[in-house]
């Protein structure tokens, strides 16, 4: 597995644009913005083999929007 911080994404909306994506504090919630809002993403105790290594799962639990 690569040193950079990485997570994959499952779950949320079909049409995100990553599934892979950095993580800056690995265990901590991701927050994604998406279509005006936001796609929370928590981590599990999953890890997936990917083409980036075998990396954490982070799975969806919310969208929250952004006042407008």
């Amino acid at each position: 597995m690569s040193d950079a911080k990485k997570a994959v994404l499952e779950g949320g909306p079909d049409d995100l644009p990553q599934r892979i994506v950095a993580v800056d504090d690995p265990g901590q919630e991701l927050k994604i913005p998406f279509r005006g809002g936001y796609e929370h993403f928590k981590s599990t105790a999953r890890t997936r083999n990917t083409d980036d290594g075998r990396l954490p799962v982070y799975e969806w639990w919310e969208r929250t929007e952004l006042p407008g």
